[in-house]
């Protein structure tokens, strides 16, 4: 168990260069990761999802209750930045439709996973990270379809109902199942959740390798643009969350916690979505999975630059 643990610890720390080099392995030899196939990415979402409910405790939702305002700040900030930067970068950039909907379903999706840990490294508020990331997590069967439709809907065909479901198999009911395990066998799960970051790195490399590996040749096409795109999407969203958090007076602390949460995108969940419901665009996972892998990358520059500000 020590040697999961210490390699665990290992794997958490230099996740963002782990699932860089899978990248490119992808990338430039497709072949060596062609093994995973894109059909597992809702499998491993599932994974990751019931890998944060085993860390989950009720206490970590006292944070809702006992300060709303707080909370309601960063998820209307969650569910009307990244979307419409979305929507703007789509029309400024001229993006076809399967890149344009890969696009905006990353901007439409709740607050990634690696949020609250970069919150952490940042010297930010946690508790409001956590509570933020359950919050937009509980609101995305609702809102991420609905918006998708708004912004994507006079594009491709979104059917609201069927993202519903999808949502709600791969992203809440693990959340809410790891939960349960957590509660009712709280000293096990103490034990396994020392090596959750090795559980939850591999399945999100595997998600990048899947895709990446399976896309290579278009990339190679168009890479630059969707680099450029994903790069702007998730830079402005630091940028106006930390705005926000400034413009309504909140501490540093907060403004931290509120810039994270905007910036980074659960980009798994996106790039479920794009194969499970936009399968006739294979471009559409694309951008969910260079998000992937940029966003740990410049999550863990923006913390280290953020560290110092009081």
């Amino acid at each position: 168990m020590r040697v999961l643990e210490k390699i665990s610890d290992f794997v958490g720390k230099y996740m963002a260069i782990l699932v860089l080099a899978v990248a490119a392995l992808a990338l430039f030899v497709p072949q060596s990761v062609s093994f995973i196939k894109t059909s597992y990415v809702n499998t491993l979402l599932g994974i990751v999802m019931f890998g944060m409910g085993l860390t989950l405790k009720a206490s970590d939702f006292k944070v809702v209750f006992s300060r709303p305002k707080d909370i309601i700040i960063g998820a209307v900030a969650q569910f009307t930045i990244m979307p419409l930067l979305a929507f703007v970068l789509t029309k400024l950039f001229q993006l076809p439709p399967e890149l344009a909907v890969g696009v905006i379903l990353v901007g439409t999706c709740p607050g990634g996973t690696s949020s609250n840990v970069m919150t952490y490294l940042a010297k930010g508020d946690v508790a409001l990270s956590v509570g933020m990331t359950g919050v937009s997590t509980i609101l995305a069967p609702f809102l991420t379809p609905l918006l998708t439709k708004l912004y994507a809907g006079q594009t491709v065909d979104v059917d609201l109902l069927s993202m519903f479901l999808s949502i709600v198999k791969v992203v809440i009911v693990p959340i809410v199942l790891g939960c349960i395990i957590n509660k009712l066998f709280s000293s096990f799960t103490e034990k396994v959740t020392k090596v959750l970051p090795l559980v939850s790195v591999t399945a999100i490399v595997a998600i990048v390798a899947a895709v990446v590996s399976a896309n290579s040749s278009k990339i190679m096409t168009c890479g630059f643009l969707i680099m450029l795109v994903v790069v702007l999407h998730n830079c402005l969203g630091y940028a106006l969350g930390f705005a926000v958090g400034k413009v309504l007076k909140l501490d540093m602390s907060k403004c931290k916690a509120v810039a994270i949460e905007v910036g980074m995108q659960n980009s798994g969940l996106a790039t479920s979505l794009a194969a499970t419901h936009f399968a006739q665009y294979p471009l559409a996972t694309i951008p969910g999975a260079v998000f992937s892998v940029w966003h740990n990358i410049s999550g863990a520059i923006f913390a280290n630059f953020m560290t110092s500000k009081e």
